[in-house]
Protein backbone atom coordinates (compact mmCIF):
# COMPACT_ATOMS: atom_id res chain seq x y z
CA UNK A 1 0.00 0.00 0.00
CA UNK A 2 1.23 3.46 -0.88
CA UNK A 3 1.89 5.96 1.86
CA UNK A 4 -0.61 8.81 2.08
CA UNK A 5 0.12 12.42 3.01
CA UNK A 6 -2.18 15.16 4.23
CA UNK A 7 -2.43 18.41 2.30
CA UNK A 8 -3.99 21.68 3.39
CA UNK A 9 -5.64 23.76 0.66
CA UNK A 10 -7.25 27.17 0.59
CA UNK A 11 -10.42 27.66 -1.45
CA UNK A 12 -13.28 30.10 -1.54
CA UNK A 13 -16.34 29.21 0.52
CA UNK A 14 -18.46 28.71 -2.59
CA UNK A 15 -15.90 26.29 -4.06
CA UNK A 16 -15.77 24.28 -0.83
CA UNK A 17 -19.56 24.12 -0.69
CA UNK A 18 -19.68 22.89 -4.29
CA UNK A 19 -16.98 20.29 -3.53
CA UNK A 20 -18.89 19.00 -0.50
CA UNK A 21 -22.12 18.65 -2.48
CA UNK A 22 -20.29 17.03 -5.43
CA UNK A 23 -18.46 14.60 -3.15
CA UNK A 24 -21.74 13.63 -1.44
CA UNK A 25 -23.37 13.16 -4.84
CA UNK A 26 -20.53 10.81 -5.80
CA UNK A 27 -20.65 9.00 -2.46
CA UNK A 28 -17.12 9.99 -1.45
CA UNK A 29 -15.28 12.61 0.58
CA UNK A 30 -13.83 15.90 -0.62
CA UNK A 31 -10.41 14.58 0.32
CA UNK A 32 -10.84 11.38 -1.74
CA UNK A 33 -12.35 13.29 -4.66
CA UNK A 34 -9.39 15.71 -4.75
CA UNK A 35 -6.90 12.86 -4.40
CA UNK A 36 -8.55 10.98 -7.29
CA UNK A 37 -8.61 14.16 -9.36
CA UNK A 38 -4.89 14.78 -8.83
CA UNK A 39 -4.04 11.13 -9.57
CA UNK A 40 -5.99 11.37 -12.84
CA UNK A 41 -4.16 14.58 -13.75
CA UNK A 42 -0.86 12.80 -13.10
CA UNK A 43 -1.84 9.86 -15.34
CA UNK A 44 -2.92 12.19 -18.13
CA UNK A 45 0.23 14.26 -17.89
CA UNK A 46 2.41 11.14 -17.93
CA UNK A 47 0.59 9.68 -20.93
CA UNK A 48 0.74 13.05 -22.72
CA UNK A 49 4.48 13.24 -22.08
CA UNK A 50 4.98 9.69 -23.43
CA UNK A 51 2.89 10.46 -26.51
CA UNK A 52 4.74 13.74 -27.11
CA UNK A 53 8.13 12.06 -26.85
CA UNK A 54 7.01 9.30 -29.23
CA UNK A 55 5.74 11.93 -31.67
CA UNK A 56 9.02 13.89 -31.47
CA UNK A 57 10.99 10.71 -32.12
CA UNK A 58 8.72 9.83 -35.06
CA UNK A 59 8.91 13.42 -36.35
CA UNK A 60 12.72 13.26 -36.44
CA UNK A 61 12.67 10.02 -38.42
CA UNK A 62 9.98 11.47 -40.68
CA UNK A 63 12.10 14.57 -41.34
CA UNK A 64 15.08 12.36 -42.21
CA UNK A 65 13.02 10.28 -44.66
CA UNK A 66 11.36 13.43 -46.02
CA UNK A 67 14.80 14.94 -46.68
CA UNK A 68 15.89 11.88 -48.66
CA UNK A 69 12.55 11.86 -50.51
CA UNK A 70 13.02 15.55 -51.35
CA UNK A 71 16.49 14.80 -52.71
CA UNK A 72 15.04 12.00 -54.87
CA UNK A 73 12.24 14.28 -56.03
CA UNK A 74 14.77 16.97 -56.93
CA UNK A 75 16.68 14.50 -59.12
CA UNK A 76 13.42 13.41 -60.80
CA UNK A 77 12.40 17.05 -61.46
CA UNK A 78 15.83 17.80 -62.89
CA UNK A 79 15.57 14.87 -65.31
CA UNK A 80 12.04 15.94 -66.24
CA UNK A 81 13.19 19.49 -67.01
CA UNK A 82 16.03 18.14 -69.16
CA UNK A 83 13.59 15.94 -71.14
CA UNK A 84 11.24 18.89 -71.66
CA UNK A 85 14.11 21.03 -72.97
CA UNK A 86 15.24 18.31 -75.45
CA UNK A 87 12.92 18.48 -78.51
CA UNK A 88 14.24 15.11 -79.78
CA UNK A 89 12.70 13.28 -76.81
CA UNK A 90 9.10 12.16 -77.42
CA UNK A 91 6.63 13.35 -74.80
CA UNK A 92 5.06 10.49 -72.90
CA UNK A 93 1.28 10.17 -72.89
CA UNK A 94 0.78 12.53 -75.85
CA UNK A 95 -0.58 11.10 -79.08
CA UNK A 96 0.31 12.64 -82.44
Amino acid sequence: MQSMKNVTITVEDSVLEWARVEAARRGTSVSRMLGDFMAEMQRREDSYERAYLAWRTDERSWKASAASAAASSSVARSASVQRAADPKQPKSGVSA
